[in-house]
């Protein structure tokens, strides 16, 4: 009896557990370009960048949710570059929405070499809300400001630069903070251990990425925040660890650059890994580049366990929670397959592939 009594007890907690990381998952939605990172509206609509690493016409699209049918966002006017101004979108890879109904571009600028930008377009008014320039004083010909935090407890955009633009190895990444309220702008943690790349190569189906025949190591990419905006969570594309540091010590210009990286705490163990979103419990999503799934790093004990794989999601990109239906949106990008990594050979293969899943505990917005 004692016996049985012990393997019902082992059945349930097995149960329970795989209960935890069931997760409810669908295609959304195929699109003819590659998805890179993805925001909403306030009517749950899905505003995404496209890819620049394939120099797409239109740099950011909105796809109505129900109907699927997608546009330029905002328009085409601020799609289309000109000779005459700096407002139009250059590049842009991330972006984020915010409980204000605005969606924020953050436009790198490397395409049509113009000053990079943080772009906000207010759906309600269909206007723009404010740009903030991202000036040479925190970006270099290496910059590659990729990802960003929308923190409107402290009015400042948190932003990941990769430092592995124009043949940059990651050796100057970091973040730029930029003040909501004055515009003012200052680059933290350039060159911190925490930052830069490790050396941990990606390898994809046996094969390592190269470009130019050395290792594509890329530096801090992932960011989230926390429900309440006390942790920024992030990570170098390449590397093994995951960090977090308090979003008021980040943010704190007294602070020396020393006295900055003690306030670092390593968080856990990763993979590879590009996007991130985080839920109410803390559970954070990372995109497993290497391994066409998501993983997850629970909250309770700080464990990686992987809670979806699909073949078709090819480099699994940008990740985002959409309170509108309850779900965590990821788009399959296929970098891996452009012709930079195949000897000039384009090996994409569209559609390009938009998953949706429920994360384990609700997802935090905005983030």
């Amino acid at each position: 009896m004692k016996k049985l009594i012990v393997l019902l007890t082992i059945i349930t907690l097995f149960t329970r557990c795989n209960e935890e990381l069931t997760i409810d998952r669908e295609v959304f939605a195929t699109t003819p370009e590659a998805i890179g990172n993805i925001s909403f509206t306030s009517r749950g609509h899905i505003v995404y960048s496209h890819h620049p690493f394939y120099k797409p016409e239109n740099r950011v699209m909105i796809m109505h949710h129900r109907s699927k049918k997608t546009s330029p966002f905002p328009n085409k006017q601020w799609n289309t570059p000109n000779d005459t101004n700096e407002l139009y979108l250059s590049d842009v890879l991330g972006i984020r929405n915010d409980e204000n109904s605005i969606v924020w571009m953050l436009d790198m600028g490397l395409r049509d070499t113009i000053t990079p930008k943080v772009v906000g377009w207010n759906t309600l008014t269909h206007e723009v809300e404010n740009i903030y320039y991202l000036d040479s004083t925190v970006t270099t010909k290496y910059s590659f400001p990729n990802d960003l935090v929308v923190d409107t407890k402290h009015k400042f955009f948190i932003i990941a630069d990769e430092g592995i633009a124009n043949g940059g190895d990651g050796s100057t990444a970091g973040f730029i903070l930029v003040d909501m309220q004055t515009g003012e702008t200052r680059k933290v943690l350039e060159g911190n251990r925490t930052t830069i790349p490790e050396n941990k190569p990606l390898i994809i189906d046996g094969k390592p990425l190269k470009i130019n025949g050395k290792d594509l190591l890329a530096g801090n990419d992932g960011i989230t925040s926390d429900a309440k905006f006390e942790w920024i969570y992030y990570a170098p594309l390449s590397g093994e660890k995951l960090y977090r540091i308090k979003t008021d010590d980040l943010l704190n210009p007294n602070l020396t650059e020393t006295e900055l990286d003690e306030k670092i705490e390593i968080y856990s163990d990763k993979p590879n890994n590009g996007g991130m979103s985080i839920d109410v419990d803390g559970n954070l999503y990372l995109t497993g580049l290497e391994t066409n799934s998501i993983k997850v790093v629970t909250a309770k004990g700080r464990k990686v366990k992987t809670i979806m794989s699909d073949d078709n999601l090819v480099w699994p990109d940008g990740i985002s929670y959409n309170y509108k239906d309850g779900y965590m949106y990821v788009s399959a990008s296929q970098v891996n397959k452009g012709a930079v990594f195949n000897d000039g050979v384009d090996l994409t293969s569209p559609p390009f592939y938009l998953f949706r899943f429920k994360p384990i505990a609700e997802g935090v917005p905005f983030r």
